[in-house]
């Protein structure tokens, strides 16, 4: 995907610019105004109005992602995940500034047995998933000329995420044991950024939509994809249940998010899950 930029006469901010997202915005857009946790809290109101502008279009990549820790920091979660968003909102309208908010499949109860689609009923489980729908509830009140656009996960192939992870363990470990009982949308980071700049310039599109690569996996699919990326052998690979790895916040079993939406509003679809990996994992050789 082609990143397309915001008109000329628009200022492109971005929050949460140290994230996976946030930093391929500003690689893309290298003209963006990009805000890192330690360079604005988007919580401080004073500090949030004194950086947006008439005009601008900022995309809130900023969020509490710490979903085991969120249980016992629900304070914490809520927040980075609905406060923050929040005063970005009442800023961006007061400004008359956009503002494109970015969240979570983890606002549906992972119980479907079909893509989730905009317009189906969310339920989370988990105290991360109720802070990110507090958030999207927000920032649709507040801020009219605003977007929310869910995603899942995401990954760059590089620090501490799922491919980068099993990068290494691939050179580690003989075999590697990996979820096989969670379905979803992984998204390559990139593909993300480039359609969250398609959609900066095209204010003419609905309120809420979901963007992943297009496909669904397992853990279990996409490391041995991984694997088979490296010229690994994919069988090294080993499927467990999530039994395996208990976890203090409960992982949806199925997640997968449709683009349905995104397709409907004349934005440009992400490519295959499995293309997108091979793009990944060139990028990060």
């Amino acid at each position: 995907m082609t990143a397309t930029t915001p008109p000329p006469t628009a200022r492109l901010l971005v929050t949460g610019a140290g994230g996976q997202v946030g930093r391929e915005l500003i690689r893309l857009a290298p003209r963006a105004r990009g805000y890192g946790r330690t360079d604005l809290d988007i919580t401080d109101a004073d500090a949030v109005r004194a950086v947006v502008a008439p005009g601008d279009v900022v995309i809130n990549c900023a969020a509490y992602t710490a979903v085991d820790r969120a249980e016992s920091e629900p304070d914490a979660a809520f927040a980075g995940n609905e406060t923050g968003p929040a005063v970005l909102a009442a800023a961006c309208a007061r400004a008359g500034a956009r503002l494109i908010h970015l969240s979570t499949d983890y606002v549906f109860p992972g119980t479907h047995d079909r893509p989730y689609d905009t317009d189906d009923v969310t339920g989370p489980t988990t105290v991360y998933g109720r802070s990110k729908l507090a958030g999207e509830r927000a920032v649709l009140d507040l801020a009219p000329d605003s977007q929310v656009v869910r995603t899942a996960w995401v990954y760059r192939g590089r620090g501490g995420d799922f491919v980068a992870t099993m990068l290494r363990l691939e050179r580690e470990r003989e075999t590697v044991d990996v979820v096989d009982d969670q379905l979803g949308s992984p998204t390559y980071a990139v593909d993300l950024a480039a359609g969250l700049l398609e959609l900066a310039a095209r204010p003419d599109t609905p309120r809420l939509l979901h963007a992943t690569n297009r496909g669904q996996a397992t853990w279990f699919e996409l490391a041995r994809a991984v694997f088979m990326e490296v010229g690994a052998d994919p069988d090294r690979v080993r499927p467990c249940d999530s039994t395996a790895y208990p976890r203090a916040a409960r992982r949806p079993a199925y997640s997968v998010l449709s683009d349905r939406s995104w397709i409907a509003a004349g934005l440009s679809p992400l490519r295959p899950w499995r293309d997108a990996v091979t793009a990944a994992l060139s990028a990060s050789a």
